[in-house]
């Protein structure tokens, strides 16, 4: 059986590296961009993704808050993650059914709320 597919964008390396590990050591197949633009690129083309694991702050044409309601408006049934190191997410700016998550965060936590969205 295929492991569900996780999108991480991250701009930094080391960041994006450690989100792919948490997203494997829950069960699921990590997938990496870079930025927005590539994030977008690679859902186009793939039918697999169940969850956008995003930071926000990054270059590119779009911040991860903008990617988020990107995908939350052309891939409803992705399940969204939005994580941050510099800025507080006020729910009322998060699209709809999605989580933020302050770094750094607690990996076990991370897990366990990876695991509960996906199912």
């Amino acid at each position: 059986m295929q492991r569900p597919a996780v999108l991480i964008v991250e701009d930094e390396p080391l960041l994006r590296i450690h989100a792919a590990d948490i997203v494997e050591e829950a069960g699921f197949f990590a997938i990496e961009a870079n930025n927005a633009d590539e994030a977008v690129r690679i859902l186009e083309t793939r039918d697999d993704i169940v969850l956008l694991f995003t930071d926000v702050q990054m270059p590119g044409s779009m911040d991860g808050l903008k990617l988020a309601h990107a995908v939350r408006n052309r891939w409803p049934p992705i399940k969204i993650v939005i994580v941050s190191g510099h800025l507080q997410v006020a729910k009322n700016d998060l699209p709809d059914d999605s989580r933020f998550f302050g770094k750094p965060f607690e990996t076990t936590k991370m897990i366990a709320e990876l695991r509960a969205l996906i199912g």
